[in-house]
Formats: structure tokens, sequence, C-alpha cells
């Protein structure tokens, strides 16, 4: 399912001098197949059947949620070659369909989250029904907009969020404060804030007026509130965050709160790039 607003540029932020990377989908490639890997850890093939994360099975189990032939399983190390037999609260696990991803146009002043015990908006309050159960691949924080992908498959996602994957995010903040480029190209060797290591982070001076400027910094671990608490540490104060680029994916054509799908030759030429 795809829902489309009327195409206009997605924020006010400036064109840095390297222009936003945009997937050209291949010719006449073929439609992904899905993968049979073997025996699998349960964790594992859940996550790939979109129960959830490896990291929300793993909790399921350990609150006795999930069973194998009537049988509660106390830990997710068994290797299981089917779904047959697994129930998730009583359920029957349904058969993994195949993987898709999503470009949403998060809004500032929502949670990147199933619920909120505080009663605050969250993504899926902004989502279009009829949409699969999708999870977020990352997050963006409660006033952090732009691009989110969402997924039905939860062995994607995490493969997707892992710094070992190499997968480049961009962010564009608006800051202000006193800063040099030769400030932000020290961010190349990683900062420690905080006893918190963060890695190469790529940043570049856009634009400045006054004490304002725009800074665009791509970085592949994404640590929680990480561009945030790197600025802040060079003394910075960030007004406005955007993220505009996760992997080959960005926001152009995307309006703001507007939902699509990622076309399947992308994503299969997407998820070749990146391997097994």
């Amino acid at each position: 399912m795809t829902t489309r607003s009327p195409s206009r540029p997605p924020h006010d932020a400036p064109r840095g001098r390297r222009a936003a990377r945009t997937a050209v989908p291949p010719r006449k490639i073929p439609a992904e197949t899905e993968r049979s890997d073997g025996p699998q850890r349960i964790a594992k093939l859940l996550a790939r059947a979109g129960v959830g994360s490896r990291r929300d099975v793993e909790r399921m189990i350990e609150e006795g949620r999930i069973a194998l032939n009537g049988e509660t399983i106390a830990q997710p190390a068994p290797l299981l070659s089917s779904l047959d037999g697994l129930t998730v609260d009583g359920n029957p696990v349904a058969k993994p369909v195949s993987t898709r991803l999503y470009r949403f146009h998060k809004p500032a002043g929502c949670l990147t989250a199933a619920r909120d015990p505080k009663g605050r908006k969250t993504i899926y309050d902004l989502l279009p029904k009829g949409l699969p159960r999708l999870m977020p691949v990352g997050r963006l924080d409660y006033n952090t907009e732009g691009l989110l992908l969402l997924t039905n498959d939860g062995e994607f996602k995490r493969q997707l969020e892992l710094p070992a994957s190499g997968v480049e995010r961009t962010y564009r903040a608006r800051a202000f404060g006193d800063i040099s480029q030769t400030q932000l190209e020290d961010l190349v060797e990683g900062v420690t804030i905080d006893g918190v290591r963060y890695g190469k982070i790529d940043a570049n001076l856009e634009r400045r007026t006054g004490r304002n400027q725009w800074i665009e910094l791509t970085l592949t671990e994404g640590k929680n509130r990480e561009v945030r608490r790197v600025l802040e540490h060079l003394g910075l104060q960030v007004s406005r965050l955007i993220r505009t680029r996760y992997g080959q994916f960005t926001l152009e054509g995307l309006a703001m709160g507007a939902v699509e799908i990622v076309p399947r030759d992308a994503l299969f030429q997407f998820r070749r790039r990146m391997g097994p």
C-alpha cells in the first residue's frame, strides 16, 4: 500500500556540497526470493517472520509468551527449520512474507514507539490504516524529523541498524553558536563524551547566518541522540534536526507525514550490495 502526498521540498535545509544520493532501480532485476538458511535460532526465525526484532523476541521468551508445540520456550537458543508449532500468546505464528521496506517522512513532535505512557503522539498514530505490521529501522527522537525507514522483517531491521553493516545516515542540523570547519573535520577521528565513544562523523558547515548555521553530518553508528550530543559537546545549541538519508534512501519527493513503499527492485539491489 502506498500513500502519497503532493511532492514538495522535504525541508528548508540548504543543499550541501554533496548531492543526496538517490537509488536508480536497475532494469529487469528478478523479484527477491525468500532465503532459506537451514536451522536457525528461534529469535532470528521469529524476527524474520515479523514478530519483532531479535531483542523483542528475546523479551517475549523471558516473559513466557512463546511456546513450541504447547511447551513454553525458556531461552532462544534452540535451532528450528520452520515456524511449525510455534505460538506467540497462544496464537500460531504466520508464515513470513517477502521483506517490505517503506520510507516515512516523520514530523517533529511524535515518538518512534508503539505507545507512550504519557499519551504523546507516536508514528503509529500518523501512519495510514491498512499497512502491514511495521517496525522502525533505528529511531528518531521526539523533536527530530526526517527519513524513517519501516520494515516488516525484524532480521533486516537488525542488519540495517548494526554499525558493522556500515550503513550511512545523513543529518542536517540547524545550530546556534560558534564553530569552524576545522573543528567539524576533527570529528572524523571520533569523540568521547561522558565516557561514551562516538565513531567517525563526516561533518560539513553548509551555510552560516550570523551565529546560526546549517551543518551536514554523516555517520554509521546512530547511537541514542548522537548528533545532538556531539554538537552540544562542541558548544552548539541544536534548534532543528532532520535525517535526510539512510543508506541509499532519501527524503526526495516525500512530503512531511507521507509514507511510500520502496520498489522491490530497488530493495533487491540494496540488499544484494549489503551482502548476507
